[in-house]
Order: C-alpha cells, then structure tokens, then sequence
C-alpha cells in the first residue's frame, strides 16, 4: 500500500506563491520609501520583436555593425601598426596572408564568439561572411585556414601579442576613458588566479600536476592555471589587462614546490611596475595575499591595495585591532542599496613579520557588518547578516570608508565575474584552442583582447541600448548573424562606417 503523499495541493502552492509575491511588493514599498533603491541592473525585457517591418530590421542590423565594427576600427590603425612590429617567424617564401591579417582574423574568432578552431574554418570562410568581412575590414582580402594561424601563434614571441593588449589600455588610459570611476585618484586593479583546464595527458612539460581521485582511482591529473589582472571599476566595467600562466619549471623534483599564485604575483607585480611605472594603482586582493611580503612589494613599488582579511589571518593585527578599538571606537553607519552598514576601523597598527620580526608595516583594518531584509521561501521577512573585513594601505576615516570599502575593496568580485563571462558566456576560457603551450598562450591572449573589445562596445554610449535590449551574448550573437547573411548593404555600409567613432563610456 503506498504512502499517502505529503506534498500541497495546487491551491495552496498558488495561494504561497501569492502571499510571497505581496510580501516581496510590501517589502520593496517599504524600503523604497525609506530611500533604499536596490543596486541590481533591470532585467532585459521580455517581450516580442520590436521591428515591424524586414527593413526596419535591416537598418537596425547595419546600424549595430557600423558602430561595432567602428569601434574595433577606431583603435585598428594602432593596433595593427603594432601587430606588424612583430618579427614574422614564417618562411617569406610560403607566405599567403599578412600577419597582420591572420592576427586579427584570430582577433574577430573571439569577438564573434565562435567555440573552436573547426567552428571557426567552417562559419567566417562561408561566402556572404566573407564578403562582409571584406567590407568591414579592407585589410582582409582572404581567410586564412583556422591551422595556419595556430602555427603563427606557436612560433611567434606570444610576450609581443600581449603587448599589443597593454599598447591599447594604456591608450585608453591616457584618453581618460575611466577619469570617472577611479578610487581615490588611483586605478584599480584586481588580481587573481583561474584554472584554465585540466585532463590526464601530459601534452606540454609546462604543466602544473596533482593528484586526484580516491585510495582505488588514485592517479596524477595535469592543468593549467593562470594568475590574471584586470581594471576592476565600481560601475561593473572589467577590463582584463595581464594573464601571467604558472608553469611546472624544467627540472623539478617531487621534494620541490611546483610554482604558485604567490610566486607569480612577484613576477606579475614586476611585469605592472615596468609597463606602468607612473599609474596610480590599486590592488584589489583576496585573502591569499594577506600576507608581509607582498604589502611589503606594493609599498615599494608605491602602490595602495586593500586586502580581504580572514579571522584566522594576521592573529597579532586582529589582537591589536581589539585592543585598540576598545580603547578609541572609531565607526559610521550608512545605507548602501538595501543594505544597512556599519563601519569600524583601527588606523596605524603596528604590524612585524619575517624571521624574528625584522620586517614592519603599517596597517589599517576596517570591517563592515551588515544586514538587508528579505523574504523567504515560507513568504517570511527574514534578516540576514554578512562581515567583511579589509587590510588597508591608506588610514580609514569617516569621508573614506564608503570610497574604499563599498566602491573599492568590494568590487573585487568584478574579476571573477570576468572569469565567469570568459568560461560560460562565449569566450571559452576553458578550451585550449591547442594541444602547445605557446599557441594555446597565444589563443588565450586573443580571447583576453576580443573581451576588451567587446566589453568596450557594451559600455560605449553608442551601443548601450542594444545590449541592455538584448544582452551581452544576444548582442553579440545579433551582430554575428548580421555579418552572416546578407542583411549589409554595402553602399549604406561604406556612408555609415565613415562616420566619426567617439569613445565614450558610461
């Protein structure tokens, strides 16, 4: 005989899911009449096709392109200048396609989004995309084979393709692209480590190993991890500046350390000190960081950072922070969104490190509890609590909490968010593009460099409205179809990509 089910009626759920619905409008009333605006975008709307007619769609199509494809031209001149710096390891004599060319065909494989190499030979050599690539970008008058760029990119010095990615930030950094969104006066950059992929075939000795599996599947797995920077911007603008890869060094024994995250920060941290030596910076850091060495190297190089700091790190800074705050209560409390903040902070901690603490810094740690309300799944007004806490290079005050904490120090999640995009929303962070440790470099920085373009195009003025009516990957896919088929006419096409292209970002 079976059980008698326990699961409600269809009356009830309905008559739950109406109570949650008018606790969440009361909830929403409520706050919003206290000033408590919520942060979260608007949702792309949902709604049936907003052309009436084939030509509006078509005008609506070459409109898109045009102001895509003016972007990508604006900095075209520079970026291939650059490109056509880089000494051409291929034989004179078996050269078809320019190496400007076959760069910026790699270029337009990630702009487009396409998910590999086969992928890529079978859609952009189709004759109506090339036809329009060829309207597009006069420089292309034919396609190579999706292999002759992969044996480009694994002889060629891949160091020199990401100084082109470097060449373009720090142009848009000179034209004051990002005046608007900068933290006390300083850039901020957030740095963390990814893995890219891993498998069980050792295809380059390059490769970092562990071990994986239970007593009875036990075996040695290989991946690839990649320590990454990128512009962090408190409006939700991530621009991905450097990619430093960790590599198994030749020689290394199982007595050994493989390299890390640390030791490729030095190395990062060097390679950003030499390419930028003058930019005011901010690093933006997690809890792995928080350690002297590295607050050492960032006050060397004089840079400022605030550092995620966990209750188990620092046991002598946390200690003092106590003491201190006891002694002198230095906090505020302030609404961010629907969150409800309060701020305390210790300046000037005294902080030693190093064998017999020879070595010693000057902290400043703030931490931010904070609640917001909700409702739950039991259409209950529930409060839920989170705390933050940071390691600061500057003291805290009541006029400079909100600046480095809230529009700072917490926008550090704008890298992972990147690194989401990169995996799961069309760039295909985690393929290889290829089994060769220079050419699946060289893949890398191409995707990283079509991402800046992209995320350019979805933050300029020009273009704002189609991603915020599509978003990101429908734009994308939107602008890709239209090179696909035969919507470009090419006498407007010509007319509209002249006209000037003015970078301006939200």
């Amino acid at each position: 005989m079976s059980k008698p089910c326990l699961r409600p009626p269809r009356a009830a759920i309905k008559e739950h899911r109406s109570e949650k619905k008018q606790q969440e409008k009361a909830l929403h009333t409520k706050l919003s009449a206290m000033g408590q605006v919520p942060r979260s975008p608007a949702p792309l709307p949902n709604r049936c096709s907003v052309f009436a007619t084939v030509a509006e769609e078509q005008e609506a199509r070459e409109d898109a392109v045009s102001k895509q494809v003016r972007l990508l031209r604006k900095e075209l001149p520079a970026l291939l200048g650059r490109l056509e710096q880089i000494p051409d390891p291929r034989d004179p004599k078996r050269r078809r396609h320019k190496l400007t060319v076959l760069l910026l065909y790699g270029l337009l494989m990630f702009v487009f989004q396409f998910s590999s190499r086969r992928e890529t030979n079978r859609e952009m050599t189709r004759p109506q995309f090339l036809a329009n690539l060829r309207l597009l970008f006069p420089e292309i008058d034919s396609l190579p084979h999706a292999d002759t760029l992969f044996r480009l990119l694994r002889d060629i010095d891949v160091a020199q393709l990401e100084q082109v990615h470097v060449d373009l930030v720090r142009r848009l950094i000179r034209g004051k692209s990002f005046r608007r969104t900068l933290i006390n006066h300083c850039y901020p950059i957030a740095i963390d480590g990814s893995q890219k992929l891993a498998g069980d075939t050792l295809w380059a000795e390059e490769l970092l190993q562990r071990t994986v599996g239970k007593e009875e599947t036990l075996h040695t797995q290989y991946f690839v991890y990649v320590l990454e920077a990128s512009l962090a911007f408190h409006n939700g603008l991530v621009i991905p500046l450097f990619s430093e890869f960790l590599e198994q060094a030749p020689g290394d024994t199982e007595a050994q350390k493989q390299d890390c995250e640390l030791r490729a920060f030095a190395r990062l941290s060097e390679r950003l000190k030499t390419l930028f030596p003058r930019l005011p910076i901010l690093l933006l850091l997690d809890g792995l960081y928080a350690n002297g060495l590295v607050m050492q190297r960032c006050r060397g190089y004089h840079w400022q950072f605030m550092i995620v700091l966990k209750d188990k790190d620092l046991p002598t800074v946390w200690q003092e922070f106590r003491a201190l705050h006891a002694l002198k209560p230095q906090a505020v409390q302030r609404n961010w969104g629907r969150r409800r903040q309060h701020f305390t902070w210790v300046n000037d901690i005294d902080y030693a490190f190093a064998a017999n603490g020879r070595h010693r810094l000057r902290l400043h740690v703030v931490v931010c509890e904070e609640s917001w309300e909700r409702v739950d799944e039991q259409a209950r007004t529930v409060t839920e609590t989170s705390r933050h806490a940071w390691l600061s290079s500057q003291p805290l005050s009541h006029h400079t909490v909100h600046e480095r904490c809230n529009l700072g120090a917490r926008h550090r999640w704008g890298i992972e968010a990147g690194f989401l995009v990169e995996k799961h929303q069309g760039y295909h962070y985690e393929h290889a593009f290829a089994l060769d440790w220079k050419a699946m470099q060289g893949y890398h920085l191409l995707m990283r460099l079509a991402h800046v373009f992209n995320t350019l195009a979805r933050f300029t003025r020009q273009l704002r409205n189609l991603y915020r009516e599509l978003g990101v990957r429908g734009a994308i896919a939107f602008i890709r179809s239209s090179c696909a088929a035969p919507w470009l006419d090419p006498a407007r096409m010509r007319g509209l990509l002249t006209e000037p292209f003015l970078l301006q970002l939200e």
